[in-house]
């Protein structure tokens, strides 16, 4: 049976809270592609939802949206759907050991204990993946190379080098033949991670990047194929533990379905390196969010002392970080938006005018 003390009440402020938050995050997942739940998630906790409940129903909120982000942006040819489906398969199987770890981890140590595992799992994924896509985006940037397309790595350029036996798949996004057997292990890493935090797009979208040589674009836009599917099996695991709070979930669907088609519009407009520095920003950001309640979760678990009159200091400034990641993630893809579209009306009526 459903564990109902777990659930939050809802009054008119947390609603519209909710819905606010839902549409932020589903302008990230629209751009980014990463789902937007590394926004949500945190979000939602800080709102007093434990973190089971959090991942729950980010996962079962994700998949609707994830299916309507990937249609929209399919239309711009950004969709590369073989790929997306063959690292769902395997990401399926990560989401399912991924649920049954925050399980346990709930029926061991309590919310407590799942809300420090959740905010541990964003602090180290967030620092690591966060740092790296923030750093290329910026050695981009100081070389010069923002209106460069995107070149492959080395490490994609081994892999495509790879050729097993009865193994090769051909993907559109890369115009080239790369071994199944290496999107397994990627798949299975952003289904395990989104089952642990709502989101694998972490590892998703800069494993195909860096990985496979995907386009940022297209990496972006394929792991909403690739959350549709996971999504969907993860919200039937957690549902039937009790741990999705079908409530929060519509409300963020809700927002999140405005907002993804905003996201999904600006992909168009924008530079590919963009992508890396809105998704870099943001995750700093959000990283400092859980950082500052790691100490709290701890007290709460008896690890550390009593914290006294700190712990809601602490709680009150990872909400504030949090309301700022937001405003960030909003405030970066409005402009972003809003230049693309500027400088693309230009070319246009220069274009007219050279005819």
């Amino acid at each position: 049976m459903p564990d109902l003390s777990s659930f939050i009440a809802l009054d008119p402020l947390n609603v519209a809270g909710l819905f606010v938050v839902g549409f932020v995050g589903g302008m990230v997942s629209g751009f980014i592609g990463s789902g937007g739940a590394f926004v949500l998630t945190p979000a939602m906790m800080s709102m007093g939802v434990p973190g089971i409940v959090a991942v729950a129903s980010n996962i079962c909120h994700k998949f609707q949206k994830a299916l309507v982000g990937a249609m929209k942006r399919a239309k711009f040819g950004q969709v590369d759907v073989k790929l997306g489906l063959i690292m769902g398969a395997s990401a399926e199987a990560g989401v399912l050991i991924g649920a049954q770890i925050q399980q346990n981890v709930k029926e061991a140590f309590g919310d407590a204990g799942s809300n420090l595992y959740v905010s541990v799992a964003f602090v180290i994924v967030l620092g690591i993946v966060g740092g790296f896509v923030l750093r290329d985006a910026w050695r981009l940037h100081r070389a010069g190379l923002t209106d460069q397309k995107e070149t492959v790595g080395k490490l994609a350029l081994w892999v495509r080098s790879l050729h097993i036996l009865g193994t090769m798949v051909y993907f559109k996004s890369i115009d080239a033949r790369v071994s199944f057997l290496v999107t397994i292990p990627m798949g299975f890493a952003t289904g395990l991670l989104a089952a642990t935090i709502a989101v694998g797009g972490f590892i998703g979208v800069p494993s195909m990047i860096y990985v496979l040589g995907v386009p940022s674009l297209m990496a972006s836009a394929t792991e909403l194929v690739i959350a549709f599917v996971m999504g969907l099996g993860g919200t039937i695991k957690f549902a039937w533990e009790g741990f999705v709070d079908v409530r929060l979930a519509m409300i963020i669907l809700a927002g999140s379905l405005f907002g993804i088609q905003v996201g999904a519009i600006g992909t168009t407009y924008v530079k590919p390196y963009m992508v890396k520095v809105v998704m870099g920003a943001i995750m700093i950001t959000v990283l400092f969010s859980r950082l500052f309640v790691v100490s709290v979760y701890m007290a709460d678990l008896g690890l550390i002392g009593s914290l006294g009159r700190a712990a809601p200091i602490l709680s009150k400034i990872s909400f504030a970080i949090m309301v700022f990641a937001l405003v960030l993630g909003a405030a970066i893809i409005g402009y972003a938006l809003y230049t693309g579209m500027r400088d693309h009306a230009r070319e246009q009526a220069l274009k007219a005018a050279a005819a």
